[in-house]
């Protein structure tokens, strides 16, 4: 894989139950997630999960790519993870093969939404820890918060484009830098959830 996985953190106001049907939902996700421009469900897997095909549009050309994904609903401590394998075949692609997870831990206050995620870089190991792995790592953080607040206020995600951030002066606007970007050392709820090992190939 490349170089530091990439890890957000942050605090939703709204119930598990609320924030696993936003982030699990293929219709839902990609109205919040920057990453993804559609996700299509179009096989299950033998062993549980499904297998997809996602894409990426930007102005000049549509990335293209398949993956595999497996929820837990119940597990004996009240979390619920998500693990997740993807890859494309797409040379303009600035990531290649890549796994992540995704967990939600039920709190006083709602639920601490947490990605962890490395990929293979499609554009050269220079490039991506230079500007790439930033990038991406801005772009995951600025969706969470863009998911906290449809999750909490009801605003859809629509409301707030990406150029939004242009509108600085906004307290209520989607902000990267709301989401915890570091792991905590030595707390297992930041490691990836077992599934992840076993999950197919996209």
């Amino acid at each position: 894989m490349g170089d530091k996985a990439i890890y957000v953190e942050i605090d939703i106001k709204a119930d598990v139950d609320g924030v696993w049907q936003l982030t699990q939902d293929p219709g839902q996700h990609p109205r919040w997630d920057l990453r993804f421009s559609s996700i299509t469900p179009v096989a299950n897997l033998p062993a549980g999960g499904n297998r997809f095909i996602y894409q990426r549009r930007t102005l000049l050309h549509t990335i293209t790519g398949t993956g595999t994904s497996l929820g837990e609903l119940q597990r004996p401590d009240g979390t619920r993870t998500s693990a997740l394998r993807f890859t494309t075949s797409d040379r303009l692609s600035p990531l290649r093969a890549g796994r992540g997870y995704w967990r939600y831990i039920p709190t006083a206050n709602g639920t601490t939404f947490i990605t962890g995620f490395n990929y293979e870089p499609g554009w050269g190991r220079l490039i991506d820890r230079l500007v790439m792995r930033r990038l991406i790592g801005w772009m995951t953080a600025w969706s969470f918060d863009r998911l906290r607040i449809w999750a909490e206020t009801g605003t859809p995600p629509e409301r707030w484009p990406v150029a939004s951030v242009l509108t600085f002066w906004r307290s209520d606007r989607p902000q990267a830098s709301r989401c915890q970007r570091t792991p905590d050392f030595g707390n297992a709820m930041t490691q990836a959830p077992a599934t992840l090992q076993t999950l197919a190939e996209p």
